[in-house]
């Protein structure tokens, strides 16, 4: 092979090399950010108000349209990348190749991992958004259904609630009253209680009183016999004191 062959199946293995790196660069960022759509989309409210916001955006794409677009964009990427790849296998089986054979089946390897992680990357995300998605289109219709029912029995769900209310009413009177009835019956308990003590009292008065005129005559009665005792004593002195004069001057 001359030496501007091989310059050229040179310059054809870089710019497939090239054609590989730039898709897989833009490959990357799309998953990325395809990832964080899916990711807000899990984590946003309802599927009908998602519809409603975006009814009511001017002129925006919903984020399920945008989805859609990017799981289509993503799908091409990835076959372009797959193509670049088989080109590349194509260029290592060419006879000019063989003499750097290795390297470049070592390039390709690399190559096909990064394709084949970002295509099993995609689907993964791509298997769990359908999944969420199905699950959010089951749970509004599901939710579309009881607001049906409740408008078409509105009627019937407004007797009930009225009726569960008063029932609710009665049930706190009836808590209310026998409340009231324990405060009651607790406050006769401790009225009759004072009353006994009360009743204690006063008889221990009484019997205090009735002791108190006893005592004052047993005082009286010693008072007397203390003032008796002391005429005694001193009439004995004064007669002692007279019979010693008497004896004295005599």
């Amino acid at each position: 092979m001359s030496t501007t062959n091989m310059a050229t199946t040179s310059n054809y293995w870089e710019d497939l090399r090239k054609q590989a790196r730039q898709l897989e660069n833009e490959l990357d960022l799309k998953l990325v950010s395809f990832s964080k759509l899916c990711t807000s989309y899990s984590s946003s409210s309802s599927r009908e108000q998602r519809t409603r916001n975006s009814r009511s955006d001017s002129g925006g794409p919903s984020q399920d349209n945008m989805l859609v677009a990017m799981t289509t964009e993503l799908e091409q990427l990835l076959a372009n990348l797959t193509a670049v790849n088989d080109k590349m296998a194509e260029y290592t089986n060419t006879p000019g190749s063989s003499s750097h054979n290795a390297a470049l089946m070592h390039t390709l390897q690399r190559h096909r991992d990064i394709l084949q992680d970002y295509t099993h990357e995609f689907h993964k995300t791509k298997s769990n958004f359908f999944s969420l998605r199905e699950r959010e289109d089951l749970l509004g219709s599901v939710h579309r259904d009881i607001e049906s029912y409740k408008s078409s029995s509105g009627v019937n769900n407004r007797r009930t609630e009225l009726f569960l209310k008063e029932h609710e009413h009665l049930r706190n009177s009836d808590s209310l009253i026998d409340n009231a009835i324990s405060i009651a019956m607790a406050t006769k308990e401790n009225i009759t209680f004072q009353r006994g003590m009360l009743k204690s009292i006063q008889t221990r008065v009484t019997t205090l009183a009735n002791r108190f005129p006893a005592i004052n005559g047993l005082i009286q009665k010693i008072n007397l016999r203390k003032r008796r005792d002391s005429l005694i004593l001193g009439g004995v002195i004064g007669v002692c004191t007279i019979l010693l004069l008497l004896y004295t001057f005599h």
